[in-house]
């Protein structure tokens, strides 16, 4: 497959869309790998990782199904919305929380290091796309909750979650994208 054609087969694949087949964790040493050969200005490297497999994952979901419902306002709170917090981690072979360390000499700017960031996370998109393993950014409203569950850095933040799994391939959707003239201005 040429990198045109990968970019282009690469697509979110949802929780409920996972198999019970495992992701083997020298598949997920190869993702992070390629995701640190992102981007990066000053050589910042911003990105952090954790990873959150086997009952790890129940005990994200369970905090985070708890959060929510003591976040969430009575008239607001959605018993479905609870579920499938929890069953987006219970499905998944694996989580990897994507974190940004902001660079502690402030020698670029914020959302630089953000944009490095969700290069490396590209990076890990298309190596599981590459790979036949699915997976979907999350970035839920309760990531800013994740220091009371993950030991943080100062200074880092959690900017959501790959949620990854393997699937039934057969099932991949056309992509579709609007006209580029639409989104293009050639000024030559």
């Amino acid at each position: 497959m040429t990198i045109n054609e990968l970019i282009k087969k690469r697509r979110s694949i949802y929780p409920i869309q996972y198999n019970d087949s495992p992701i083997a964790k020298e598949f997920i040493q190869t993702l992070l790998e390629n995701a640190s050969w992102a981007p990066t200005h000053r050589l910042t490297e911003p990105w952090r990782f954790k990873v959150i497999m086997n009952e790890q994952k129940k005990e994200l979901g369970l905090f985070l199904a708890h959060k929510y419902k003591t976040v969430t306002s009575e008239d607001k709170f959605s018993e479905a919305k609870y579920q499938k917090i929890q069953n987006n981690c219970n499905s998944s072979g694996a989580i990897i929380a994507i974190c940004m360390q902001k660079d502690p000499k402030e020698r670029v700017p914020e959302w630089e290091e953000i944009a490095a960031t969700a290069m490396a996370v590209q990076n890990m998109w298309l190596t599981c796309t590459a790979n036949d393993v699915g997976c979907y950014w999350s970035s839920p409203g309760l990531i800013k909750y994740m220091d009371e569950f993950f030991n943080l850095n100062e200074h880092e933040r959690c900017l959501g979650f790959l949620y990854m799994g393997n699937y039934d391939t057969t099932q991949l959707h056309e992509g579709k994208r609007s006209a580029l003239e639409d989104k293009v201005e050639w000024m030559i």
